[in-house]
């Protein structure tokens, strides 16, 4: 039985349709890097935001103390009030630089006139821990006299320092006194609550406990920016006005 072949052209007999192109896959692709790079791009702008405010925080503090901190005792302008900040007297065993600096900056402060009276300000948390009775018996023992010195025993911030002094101690102009980084938010905190300031800068802790405190400092001032201008942050404690007398 004869049967009959089709005939196929020759050299075509292994060719298959020609393929159609990956269309829904390459768009997919576009697609995706698209987005990758959107969200690269998105994140590289909210890291240098990110360290953008960071300074902008830090170097507000700075030109706040700008012509109102001062290195020299013969530069401070004479004022009613010093407002001296608290810390610790004691790292462990070891005494505590920037308490010892503090201490001889507010004495040489008054020994100069330059103030009449130091108002110590710090953290009293329980009969064990009393930074402003520390610090009157330092200055005491430094040769201010007993009465010249008044005790804040909420200071447990600086910002609560400041903003006490003028709602609680009733100034409204006050000289600063402790190292020139605490200084220059103390500055920024006082005048946007109304302060006049001027400030007299303690010696710098040099070494690595100065660095760490340095490192420290510069979220510290993150904190201040936001307790202004975000949370609106107010002392923990206020209470009655203790009006600070004038000495004749």
């Amino acid at each position: 039985m004869n049967t009959e072949m089709e005939s196929v052209p020759e050299g075509t007999e292994n060719q298959s349709s020609p393929a159609k192109p990956a269309a829904p896959v390459r768009a997919k692709k576009g697609f995706v890097r698209r987005w990758l790079g959107r969200l690269f791009f998105l994140a590289m702008f909210l890291v240098f935001s990110f360290f953008l405010f960071i300074w902008h925080a830090n170097y507000a503090a700075t030109r706040a103390g700008h012509g109102v901190l001062f290195d020299k005792i013969e530069d401070v302008p004479k004022q009613r009030v010093g407002l001296v900040f608290g810390c610790s007297s004691k790292l462990g065993k070891r005494e505590n630089l920037y308490f010892k600096y503090r201490i001889e900056a507010a004495s040489d402060l008054y020994h100069a006139g330059k103030v009449d009276t130091l108002l110590v300000s710090g953290d009293n948390r329980d009969k064990y821990y009393n930074e402003p009775v520390t610090m009157r018996k330092a200055l005491v023992a430094a040769g201010v006299p007993f009465d010249a010195i008044v005790c804040d025993y909420a200071g447990l911030r600086t910002l609560d320092s400041v903003v006490r002094a003028k709602k609680v101690f009733d100034l409204d102009e006050v000289t600063l006194v402790s190292q020139k980084f605490q200084n220059e938010r103390a500055a920024y905190l006082a005048k946007a609550h109304g302060l006049k300031v001027y400030g007299y800068n303690a010696r710098k802790v040099d070494g690595y406990a100065g660095r760490k405190t340095e490192d420290r400092e510069v979220l510290a001032r993150v904190k201040m920016w936001l307790d202004i201008h975000v949370t609106k942050k107010q002392p923990r404690f206020l209470g009655d006005k203790e009006p600070i007398a004038e000495v004749e």
